[in-house]
């Protein structure tokens, strides 16, 4: 019989938007850290959604365009309290992050970098290592029950690690295999609950006025500042092109920030020339810097391109306009991914043979995460042309005991791990 993770009772609105909250302060580590941090939260303390749901939502966000783990937080949130819980949930993924980043951005182009904030962050990266490390094992053994499921994950691990293999197609490789194969693997299972039987909210019957009125509302709502953008200021001008080619980059953005940025940089540098090529470097170090996706970089080069080619405007007023456009057309699309999707995936669960593939996928998705962790904590400790960085080992090894044998929260790793790292670059 199915081993459902056992829920607790639903959370109030109030609640999960306290939750949420906390979440966009607190999403450090980039994918692999935020998705961390809700398995950790959402899945085994509150309770809120069980192991099943939140590995099936998680498959799913992995093979959409845009930032997954804000994905992720969209789902969780419309299973809890569909439209508005999901909206909710996306948008306070972001906004702190967006609040923060834009006071950097502006303490950037008026004083430059600040070393204290590098310092803080220093400290931070290697408690997001451990806060990894500790929901990657907790993933893997609810996810890999037998030894094919560990074989596929550990095939998916070296495909993307190794051969560079792009993620979206290992997990669809992946559900293929499942879909087609999984009685032969041993990978059938019953049938899974629906998702008022796991404490979730019901979620909508996914009618086609229903997918309509997400496509039309959600695409109105993408494009109506871009155009109006594009009416007052000019079709050539900066704030006008920034919307126009964010939009495109939105739908490009399967595989992360990482496999989007080269193109970005190289657009927004040499064709726009909306910032300079050492900015575009400390830009990312500003989004690394703060909570949230690692795509708010995104947010920033708006934001030097309203500064640097304000037209009429005043630079500030441009370049604040450029950045909220920018995060606007980049994060908007992902509601309509999710709430188009959301009502369809959910109806999958009940169907044998695609459950047999979610199986699969959810071990594929295990090795690609692991390699997130990986190369985070590479670059971490083992920076490149550099020796061992043994504070940083450290403070990860302190961080994971303290989480594993003293059940220490996230929150206070969090702050612990800034504070140090902030006192060490002091002493």
């Amino acid at each position: 019989m199915l081993n459902v993770h056992r829920v607790s009772a639903p959370p109030t609105f109030r609640e999960a938007l306290r939750f949420w909250l906390k979440l966009g302060f607190i999403s450090f580590g980039g994918p692999a850290g935020q998705i961390s941090i809700m398995q950790t939260e959402l899945v085994d303390r509150k309770k809120w959604i069980d192991q099943e749901h939140f590995l099936h939502a998680l498959n799913y966000c992995m093979l959409l365009p845009g930032p997954e783990a804000q994905q992720l937080a969209i789902y969780c949130g419309w299973l809890l309290h569909r439209a508005r819980g999901g909206l909710a949930a996306g948008i306070l993924f972001v906004l702190p992050s967006a609040v923060i980043l834009w006071g950097l951005s502006y303490i950037y182009v008026s004083y430059g970098a600040l070393p204290w904030i590098a310092a803080i962050f220093y400290g931070l990266k290697p408690a997001v290592i451990a806060i990894v490390a500790a929901a990657m094992l907790r993933i893997g053994k609810k996810s890999l029950k037998t030894p094919m499921h560990w074989a596929l994950s550990a095939v998916a691990f070296g495909m993307i690690f190794f051969l560079h293999a792009p993620f979206p197609a290992i997990v669809l490789g992946a559900g293929v295999l499942g879909f087609f194969g999984g009685s032969f693997f041993g990978w059938s299972k019953p049938t899974l609950p629906p998702m008022e039987d796991s404490g979730s909210a019901k979620p909508p019957s996914s009618t086609l006025g229903y997918s309509l009125r997400v496509v039309v509302v959600g695409g109105t709502l993408w494009f109506a500042p871009v155009v109006a953008v594009g009416l007052w200021q000019g079709w050539d001008s900066a704030l006008a092109r920034e919307g126009f080619f964010f939009s495109k980059a939105a739908m490009v953005t399967i595989g992360g920030a990482y496999a989007v940025l080269p193109y970005v940089a190289q657009q927004a540098v040499v064709k726009f020339s909306w910032l300079g090529a050492s900015q575009m470097l400390d830009g990312l170090g500003l989004a690394e810097t703060t909570p949230g996706p690692l795509i708010m970089v995104l947010q920033f080069v708006g934001f030097l391109g309203g500064w640097n080619h304000p037209g009429a405007l005043p630079p500030l007023l441009a370049a604040t306009l450029g950045a909220a456009l920018t995060t606007w057309v980049t994060f908007v699309p992902c509601f309509i991914w999710i709430f188009l999707g959301a009502p369809h995936i959910e109806r999958m669960r009940r169907h044998p043979r695609l459950n047999t593939a979610l199986t699969a996928v959810t071990a594929a998705v295990v090795g690609v995460i692991l390699n997130l962790a990986v190369w985070f904590a590479g670059h971490v400790i083992f920076p490149k042309n550099a020796p061992v960085d043994w504070f940083a080992l450290a403070v990860a090894l302190v961080a994971f005991l303290a989480m594993q044998r003293f059940k220490v929260g996230i929150i206070p790793v969090v702050f612990a791990g800034g504070a140090l790292g902030l006192v060490w670059q002091l002493l």
